[in-house]
């Protein structure tokens, strides 16, 4: 089975058209991944490629359109290679000595002040010998880089190799989902209730990743639905170490769960894992802010189409719409698509984004706090409209002493 896309290292390959950017992926993964042709601009979208990358592990090849494209359409083109950014672990510049200029600086400017990891790839070096300036310069500004003939398989050893000691270290060495919350030989009850968008014979993926992780761990797991919880903990000996429930069944485990046992849900879980808790908790505060007729941004990373009461265009803004006591204005967005003006929104509130890399959800996060719009996600929102936010809290101390403090702020202001 294929490792999802949560959990692969996110490769992206970016440069001018017809640098051999795809000649150079098709070689390394040694499949006609990407169309090679001497016509420039001959990628048209991001084309994705997932493989094992031995001894790192799964990876995602995104081998991009030439971002140096004109015209109406190469307009874009490049405005979908420049959100592949969004999404990079690690990225690659492909170039050659002769082109070699202020374009692939300012690529390289991209990496830098995203943090984004980066390698070079001289490539074409049969037809462009090294000029030793540009190697220079590169080796005395710390670039890791590779001379390359893609198309003759040259230089495809080293460009591997390079690649696996680039790999950022937090892909490597990643904080579990759940597993530390709970502890080896401890246990864990997953509630997971059984409704129209649960795939038919199968559990959603962060269901079976969060099942996996504890595994991996050596922690106990049962899985129960909502219904059987209560007669489920009756029958431990030891208190299990957490329960986490679907959001949506929040308020029923909430009330058959001992106050003595933590608990919490898959997606607050995600909100730690994928991006960043302790901002999205302080983005689930300003609920207490909406009013009536403001703008409120769901944003779902799967393009799934929504059936019956779906969480988030159905459920999360009838909750709001209680919470606040007025109609709200509830947009939505689908998978990387995201509004290039998202300022008119009083706030985001998100999926777990269990099918992007982290990559992708803390560049959401960082255009939020630059837009100055505060971000949540689904658990958090849920947890904080339905009165249990600081219980699901409980199992993250740094995150509820957050909570606490803007809590007790925003009294003293009142006051």
């Amino acid at each position: 089975m294929r490792s999802p896309k949560t959990f692969r290292l996110h490769i992206g390959i970016f440069g001018r058209r017809n640098a051999g950017k795809s000649s150079l992926l098709n070689a390394l993964t040694q499949q006609e991944v990407s169309i090679v042709s001497n016509i420039a601009g001959t990628t048209t979208d991001p084309v994705e490629k997932p493989m094992e990358l031995l001894p790192l592990g799964p990876v995602l090849f995104i081998d991009t359109a030439g971002i140096d494209d004109k015209g109406q359409l190469g307009e874009q083109r490049v405005s979908r290679t420049k959100a592949v950014f969004d999404r990079t672990d690690l990225g690659v510049i492909v170039s050659n000595y002769e082109t070699w200029g202020d374009f692939e600086e300012e690529i390289i400017a991209e990496f830098e002040d995203r943090q984004i990891p980066y390698v070079a790839v001289l490539n074409k070096i049969d037809l462009y010998p090294e000029k030793h300036e540009i190697s220079e310069k590169l080796v005395s500004k710390k670039i890791k880089f590779v001379n390359t003939a893609a198309h003759e398989k040259k230089g495809i050893l080293e460009f591997r190799q390079i690649l696996l000691k680039s790999a950022p270290a937090d892909f490597i060495n990643r904080q579990s989902i759940l597993a530390d919350l709970v502890g080896a030989g401890e246990a864990a009850v997953l509630v997971v209730p059984i409704d129209k968008e649960a795939p038919k014979g199968r559990l959603i993926l962060p269901q079976v990743q969060s099942i996996r992780d504890l595994l991996d761990n050596d922690s106990f797991c049962m899985v129960v639905k909502e219904r059987e919880l209560r007669k489920a903990l009756s029958r431990f000996n030891t208190l299990p170490k957490l329960v986490v429930t679907d959001s949506q069944a929040f308020l029923k485990v909430a009330a058959d769960t001992p106050t003595d046992i933590p608990i919490t849900s898959f997606s607050i879980l995600f909100a730690r894992f994928q991006g960043d808790l302790t901002e999205m908790v302080k983005g689930a505060m300003a609920i207490d802010s909406l009013k009536a007729g403001d703008k409120v941004l769901i944003a779902e990373s799967c393009s799934h189409h929504p059936i019956g009461e779906d969480i988030g265009t159905v459920k999360i803004p009838r909750w709001l719409t209680q919470y606040v006591g007025g109609k709200l204005e509830f947009d939505s967005t689908r998978g990387h698509d995201f509004p290039e003006n998202i300022k008119d929104y009083k706030i985001i509130i998100h999926c777990g984004a269990c099918m992007w890399n982290r990559r992708e959800m803390l560049s959401r996060i960082m255009k939020a706090k630059q837009a100055g719009v505060p971000i949540t996600n689904y658990g958090l929102t849920i947890a904080f409209s339905l009165g249990i936010f600081e219980r699901a809290l409980q199992p993250f101390p740094a995150a509820l002493d957050v909570f606490l403090k803007l809590q007790n702020k925003g009294r003293d202001l009142n006051n």
